[in-house]
């Protein structure tokens, strides 16, 4: 049994308002890998992450 645990990653930019959920791992410098690279307004940088564990 592994114990990589999977998280619920909620991402909202503040500048468009645009919200998206997604499921990813977290990474061994504390940052959630989801795949996401960034939004459909180009923010890349000024992004709002919420995780909770599944």
């Amino acid at each position: 049994m592994t114990t990589d645990i999977r998280y619920r990653v909620v991402i909202r930019c503040p500048k468009c308002g645009e919200k998206y959920i997604l499921r990813g791992r977290m990474k061994e410098n504390g940052e959630y890998e989801t795949g996401f690279k960034r939004c459909v307004c180009g923010n890349e940088t000024d992004l709002k992450v919420e995780a909770t564990p599944e």
